[in-house]
Parts: structure tokens; sequence; C-alpha cells
């Protein structure tokens, strides 16, 4: 056993003075993740990456997962040490992790709405509030320090961008506890529910970010748009509501661009940011250039 993982697990009232059955390595790209056995029962055990305290708040994101799971969205939290992240869930068996090509599932893109939707009516509040405009603005001042280069074509996004707050600030959405960063492989599907995991950016928030920002993490078309929203509100969606949702779209893509600058800028060398963020750019240039995205400002302005 890794010597990292077996100083965390001594820190566990649940392991104290006993050895876990089994340890499996699940992955994680800044946590490392354990699936870790102990009489029969595996939990999940999650070290936080080096470096992360400095853009996560562990007491948020451990106050924060706890109410999802209270929601029945997520896994029980048994540990969580707000010091640096260490947590011990429940593990969910039996589920598979999702990705794009099995959110091409009509059925899925229902469940992950119902999760959702689980979560956004819950009747609790998050510790924090994502606003995705006040950390574009964040973006776009820590740009301007680095002096960093925009895509070609920007200027133009960010005038339309401009409409897009407007019409939202015209009609203000009730927050809701958002989880913000729904990238597919968040989502865990037993075919039957979906789980939603990994509540670090959560906040409370838009509850059409979190549709929205699916849909484009999960690469979904008119179909699973469609079956998203409907499943949702259990119907037809209300226009502005939709509209909202397509907005979104289009700003999570624009804000991801200006991260991804910053990661260029700052010489990054674990991808090509500046590829990630010029893709990110042309697909939110592609959307605001259709006919129907100035339809749903309209929609969200008049807020019906």
């Amino acid at each position: 056993m890794d010597i990292k993982v077996a100083e965390a697990i001594k820190r566990i009232p649940l392991f104290q003075g006993r050895e876990p059955d089994s340890v499996e390595r699940l992955g994680g790209l800044t946590n490392l993740v354990y699936r870790v056995g102990l009489d029969g029962t595996d939990y999940l055990l999650r070290l936080a990456g080096e470096g992360t305290e400095d853009y996560i708040d562990r007491a948020v994101e451990g106050h924060n997962a706890r109410v999802a799971a209270d929601a029945d969205v997520s896994a029980a939290v048994l540990f969580f040490d707000e010091s640096d992240g260490l947590m011990l869930a429940d593990y969910i068996g039996g589920a598979a992790t999702m990705n794009a090509e099995r959110f091409q599932d009509i059925g899925a893109c229902r469940r992950a709405a119902l999760a959702f939707r689980r979560m956004h009516n819950c009747g609790k509040d998050f510790q924090t509030v994502f606003d995705v405009f006040e950390k574009m603005d964040e973006y776009l001042a820590l740009l301007a320090d680095l002096k960093a280069v925009v895509p070609d074509g920007y200027e133009d996004v960010k005038h339309e961008a401009d409409s897009v707050r407007k019409a939202l600030a015209a009609h203000p959405a009730k927050l809701a506890p958002c989880h913000c960063d729904p990238l597919a492989e968040n989502f865990l599907d037993t075919g039957e529910r979906m789980w939603i995991v990994d509540w670090e950016y959560s906040g409370n928030n838009d509850p059409m970010w979190d549709l929205g920002d699916l849909s484009v993490e999960a690469e979904f078309g008119p179909a699973q748009d469609e079956a998203m929203m409907f499943a949702y509100f259990d119907g037809p969606p209300p226009a502005d509501q939709l509209g909202r949702m397509v907005l979104y779209k289009a700003m999570c893509d624009l804000l991801w661009t200006l991260w991804g600058v910053i990661q260029h800028a700052n010489d990054n060398p674990v991808e090509d940011f500046w590829a990630y963020a010029v893709g990110r750019f042309e697909r939110c240039r592609k959307l605001m250039a259709e006919p129907d995205f100035q339809r749903h400002i309209e929609a969200v302005a008049r807020g019906r």
C-alpha cells in the first residue's frame, strides 16, 4: 500500500487500528481516488492533490458535499478533513462512469436532469455563489496583467456576451445549490438513477447553468437537450428557461476559453491550452451565430 494512502487511512476513525482488506486506485487527474474495502464493504477514499488548496475551499466543499448527499444526489460523506480535503465516502457500486458517448442514451440525459432537479429543489443552500460573469471579469483582469493574447474575433463575441449578460440580468434567477462543473465523468449511472460526484466547484447559481454546462461538456445534440429539458420541467420547458440554458452553453465555452488562455500564458505543460481555448471559442462563436440564438436572448429578456 502506498505510504500516503496508509497514512491517510490512519487518520480516519472507521479504520483506526485496522488494515483495509483491499485498496484499488481509481484514477483522478488532480486528486488521488481509491476504492478501499473493509469487512466486505467498499468505500471511496479521496486524497486531495497537492496545490489544490490554492483554489479549492475545502471547508466549503465539505459542507456542499454533505448537502448533496442529504439531497440523495451524491454519496454519503463519512469523513472529511477541512484542513486538506481528505475524504471518505460511500462507494457507489454498480454504476458506470459517464462520458459523451454514454450520454447519447436519451434515458441517461433524463436521469441526469432528475438528479439536477433533486439537487436544485432540496431547499438548502451551498456556502458560496458562482457567477459566470464575475468569474469572466476576474479572468480578463488576470489576462490583462499577463498581457495575454485572446483568439481572433474575441471582441465581437464579447459584444454579444454583453447582450447575454443584460438579458440574464433583466430577470435574475432564484439561486439554487448547483454543481457548476458537470463534466460527463462526474456522473455515475446505474441505469435506474444518476448520481453526481465531485463538489469542488459547487455553489449557489442559476439552475440552468448546470443544464447548459452539462450539454456542452457531454456534447449533447438537439435530441439530448430536449430530453434533458423535458425531464427537468416534467414537460415542455418555459421559453425563457430554455433560453437561459442555451445562453449558458455559450457562456460556459467563453469562460473556459479565457481559462485556457490563462493556462497557455502561464506555460502550463499539461496540454496544448491554446488549441483548447480556440476550440472552445469557436464553438461559442458558432452557437452565437445560429439564427435561434437572438430569439433565446429576447425570450430571456422578456422573462417568459
